[in-house]
């Protein structure tokens, strides 16, 4: 498991590591526990989900480019210096602090 840093806040994190898992995304879940987090990608959709998603994109060094929160059925634009999504349940962001300009890091979970 992994954890996503905002600031002083912790947030597990589901890590999509291969590539089923990625193309999978959040698709066919009632919701997600954390953030899921995705590399490489510049635009991301909820075509066929369930909730409505925040999603933050990310520069290479984890800053925070663009926020938004995308309800199902919809397409996000396309952020091209974006190299990491950070996929949330809708409203989770707020409630985190994260915003256009933090900084995330994404690491392994300390814990077992």
């Amino acid at each position: 498991m992994h954890e996503l840093v905002i600031g002083s806040q912790v947030v597990p994190a589901e890590l999509a590591e291969s590539f089923r898992v990625r193309s999978r995304g959040l698709l066919g879940r009632s919701g997600v526990d954390g953030a899921f987090v995705l590399g490489a990608a510049r635009q991301v959709h909820t075509i066929g989900m369930r909730f409505a998603i925040d999603v933050a994109f990310c520069a290479a060094d984890g800053t925070v480019l663009h926020v938004v929160t995308l309800w199902p059925g919809r397409v996000s634009r396309v952020v091209w210096r974006s190299r990491l999504v950070i996929e949330a349940a809708a409203g989770s962001f707020e409630q985190w602090g994260l915003r256009r300009g933090t900084i995330v890091v994404v690491r392994e979970s300390a814990g077992p």
